[in-house]
């Protein structure tokens, strides 16, 4: 499949062939595997996240979307960003901050837009999608989606992302693509995007009629419910259809500044 990929310490994006079932790389007449190659989040852009875009995620709130401020389900995508500092990259150290007992696992879809989004038309909002790739926006776990949580979602390292970009010509459906988290090597959550309230189309649309999506940025679909949660040492595999697989590792992040590996 054809995906654009940056080597770390490169500013480039490279164009290559990829693999994302074995999550290899296929370099002149040889083909390498991600745990071989140093690889860089290959985003350049800011990235939105998007919250309740998925139906269960929805419906586990109960009653409570009908709590004040609000007092009814949205009738609009609820965004988020996750800045440049949170940053990370396939293979990365995700840091666990002192003490906070566990992290919140956020398996997300990135939209990675390719030209200027305005006012876009459902019919052909996906032709303004360069291409796709893997987010996993970890969190603290916290209880309320109405006000500002930085504090929660905007700590260092806190969004990794990769490994890479696929075309979006190579994903037939983006709208149907399983996706499944696996900790330690055990599956712990599984669901796909057809479970979208917001198909991706009616995403880009909803979402560029009220702010401009620029080249580079990327929006991610939303998170599923159920999120798993991680502590120290826990290794991470997010597996998207079709996309490849992202891996990171949990470290102390007071051990890991000491040791200079963050």
């Amino acid at each position: 499949m054809k995906a654009s990929m940056k080597v770390l310490g490169s500013q480039e994006l490279l164009s290559v062939a990829v693999n994302p079932v074995t999550n290899t790389v296929t370099l002149g007449d040889d083909e390498a595997s991600l745990a071989d190659l140093q690889i860089d989040n290959p985003v350049t852009g800011t990235i939105y996240g998007t919250l309740l875009n998925y139906k269960g995620e929805l419906e586990s709130l109960g009653d409570a979307v009908y709590d004040k401020p609000y007092s009814s389900p949205p009738n609009a995508p609820v965004l988020y960003i996750k800045p440049a500092n949170t940053f990370n990259r396939n293979g990365g150290l995700i840091p666990m901050p002192e003490g906070i007992p566990a992290l919140e696992i956020g398996a997300a879809l990135g939209l990675v837009i390719g030209k200027k989004a305005v006012a876009l038309d459902e019919k052909n909002a996906l032709t303004y999608v360069a291409g796709y790739t893997i987010v996993n926006d970890i969190s603290v776990p916290h209880d309320s989606v109405y006000r500002p949580a930085v504090q929660h979602k905007a700590r260092d390292g806190f969004c990794s992302i990769g490994p890479w970009i696929i075309e979006r010509d190579e994903v037939q459906n983006p709208d149907d693509l399983a996706l499944r988290v696996f900790i330690n090597e055990k599956l712990q959550q599984e669901n796909s995007t057809v479970n979208l309230i917001r198909p991706i189309s009616r995403l880009l649309a909803d979402v560029t009629e009220f702010m401009t999506l620029n080249p580079g940025d990327v929006l991610l679909v939303g998170v599923p419910e159920q999120a798993p949660l991680v502590q120290i040492g826990d290794k991470i595999r997010i597996e998207i259809e079709g996309i490849g697989n992202l891996e990171n590792i949990i470290v102390d992040e007071k051990e890991a500044k000491w040791r200079g590996l963050l």
